[in-house]
């Protein structure tokens, strides 16, 4: 048996005290669902340790609550309270005796989706991603719509078939038309995709009728999580026209158990790409302080095998623009609103973050190191997306994985 502190965790590692990401979790011991916080490979039971340490009750009672929810509706006061509170009572010596017996060993939680889905919205930011799946949907038109330099394209998704990475994803069913049929037919999709994104968790909420402006951007997004829109590319390419994404995508999205607050990533904070079309003054960013573009390193693997990188600093669209897009028509946040960025995708052949793009619409099936190829995903098939992010003195910020496996049609 290990004698090595709870507490002690690398100055590099990924999940040290510059991250504190929030998730939920349970464990065979006690199966209530309960926020935790990972530090290193454990996870603190966070609402244990508000009571063990003689938190205030407002903070105590926040993280008491079996989901995010209370905490991300409480606004950016609270998160920075807590947050303090929690640095001190994992790096302090006050409270190690308290709070030591209440970190978990990561081994033994269940990871659960960590918050109550209000609505979800996902967004078409990456330029190179747009005019890769462009020139594949609309083989010889200008590959950008006339609209996309000027907005940030998105879709209203489902947020019922958001779940926490690890779950199932059932290979969907639907219509789909052949090249060279007149006539479409219906049965599971034959070209299943990913696409690699960050998703961006909305604490506080906003009155309809009411705008977010980009500088209050902050105010409302209380951390990012990995995403995987998974993508039937068949059926979305038949459904499409004229409305846009509908069945091809609302059956799984799949996120990553731990929410990075927006804090931990300050060192991430970048300027978006050099932009050639001038923007709308509700959009336009070019004397953001700080920028709103952020350096994450994305990875994403098939069957253990590493396909890609993609770079979301190079995304056209921030997060800030979006939020301001989202509610420039009076569209109201809510606490539990989760927003998409999109498939992230870098200029380079293997910095793309969908299988439509890696593979040239199925043309040119990615060689995997075992000898197999994929054109698009087959049952069996396992996609795991992976980031870190730079953080204090060089370290590096993890934000988990999102992990799926593709199962038969039913």
């Amino acid at each position: 048996m290990s004698t090595e502190s709870p507490f002690t965790v690398p100055h590099d590692d990924p999940f040290g005290p510059h991250n504190l990401p929030y998730g939920v979790f349970r464990t065979a011991a006690d199966p209530r669902p309960r926020i935790g916080v990972r530090y290193g490979y454990r996870v603190l039971d966070a609402g244990a340790a508000a009571r063990a340490t003689g938190a205030p009750p407002d903070l105590a009672e926040l993280l008491a609550a079996p989901v995010l929810n209370p905490l991300l509706a409480a606004g950016r006061p609270a998160w920075t309270r807590v947050r303090t509170a929690l640095t001190a009572w994992l790096t302090g010596e006050a409270h190690r005796e308290a709070v030591g017996p209440l970190l978990v060993p990561l081994a033994e939680a269940e990871l659960l989706l960590p918050f109550e889905v209000a609505d979800y919205v996902d967004f078409y930011a990456s330029e190179h991603h747009a005019v890769n799946v462009g020139r594949i949907f609309r083989a010889g038109a200008d590959p950008l719509t006339p609209n996309w330099k000027h907005l940030p394209i998105g879709y209203h998704g489902r947020a019922g078939t958001v779940v926490v990475s690890g779950s199932p994803v059932v290979r969907p069913c639907g219509q789909r038309r052949a090249a060279g049929e007149a006539a479409p037919s219906y049965g599971p999709s034959l070209r299943l995709d990913v696409e690699a994104e960050l998703g961006f968790v909305v604490g506080g909420a906003s009155e309809r009728g009411s705008r977010v402006a980009m500088a209050e951007a902050d105010d409302h997004v209380f951390g990012v999580c990995l995403l995987n829109d998974w993508s039937a590319r068949d059926v979305q390419a038949w459904e499409y026209v004229p409305l846009g994404p509908f069945l091809g995508k609302s059956f799984a999205t799949s996120v990553s158990p731990w929410v990075v607050p927006l804090e931990a990533l300050a060192h991430a904070r970048t300027a978006p790409p050099a932009r050639d079309t001038p923007l709308l003054p509700y959009l336009d960013d070019s004397a953001a302080q700080p920028p709103c573009g952020l350096d994450i390193a994305m990875e994403l693997r098939l069957n253990g095998h590493t396909v890609s990188r993609p770079p979301f600093a190079a995304m056209y669209w921030t997060y800030a623009q979006m939020v301001a897009h989202l509610t420039v028509n009076g569209a109201s946040l809510r606490p539990g609103d989760l927003f998409a960025s999109g498939t992230v995708s870098g200029p380079a052949a293997d910095s793309v973050g969908a299988l439509i793009e890696l593979t040239h619409g199925g043309e040119r099936p990615v060689e995997l190191p075992d000898g197999s190829s994929r054109a698009f995903l087959e049952d069996g098939d396992e996609v795991v997306i992976t980031a870190t992010a730079p953080g204090p003195g060089g370290v590096r910020i993890g934000l988990g994985e999102v992990a799926g496996r593709v199962e038969p049609a039913r």
